[in-house]
């Protein structure tokens, strides 16, 4: 099968997308805990242009956390596709982990955003609340399933209502990572 390139977002506005971003589906990742609830993910700019990128999510009522950092894959482009940084483990951040993060879909309002890669190995669909109606989830889904995305393999993720507006008790010193490295 020929899988088509993708089409991606052009003439994003980093400003607008600036601020936090919950998870509402995703493809599972060794990246993230199997049983994480209330994921979300907080963007902010810096002075030099580039993004500071929180990533959160609650497991076993624990906070577990990354930050990183990401940039424009080509300044010159109006197309958003970034790459994103990540240093790992947590506790003794010392491997930095690369990885793509091409913005495939947003709507006018900035709402929500289906986010995705080359491979096509990650995908993720974002809203500005924990929560999507139907319409609004299938249609991305579709998109994604346009782009060539194996869509039965999402999986949603779970949100309390309200969502936790602190950062809660953490983890211990970034257990979930090892866990991450056994699929766990």
């Amino acid at each position: 099968m020929v899988t088509r390139a993708m089409e991606v977002v052009k003439g994003l506005d980093v400003k607008r997308y600036m601020g936090r971003w919950y998870e509402i589906a995703c493809f599972p990742s060794r990246f993230q805990p199997s049983d994480g609830v209330n994921t979300r993910a907080t963007y902010t700019l810096r002075d030099d242009g580039t993004l500071n990128v929180l990533n959160e999510t609650w497991s076993g009522g624990k906070r577990s956390f990354i930050e990183g950092t990401a940039h424009k894959a080509d300044p010159d482009s109006d197309e958003a596709k970034l790459k994103v940084r990540f240093w790992v483990p947590p506790f003794l951040p010392v491997i930095p982990v690369t990885g793509d993060y091409w913005v495939l879909y947003i709507d006018r309002d900035y709402q929500y955003a289906l986010i995705g890669q080359p491979s096509r190995s990650y995908l993720w669909i974002l809203s500005r609340k924990n929560h999507m109606d139907d319409e609004t989830y299938n249609e991305l889904v579709q998109k994604a399933r346009d782009e060539g995305y194996d869509v039965s393999k999402l999986h949603k993720t779970p949100h309390t209502n309200p969502p936790p507006e602190g950062e809660g008790p953490e983890d211990t010193k970034g257990v979930w990572w090892f866990k991450s490295l056994l699929g766990k």
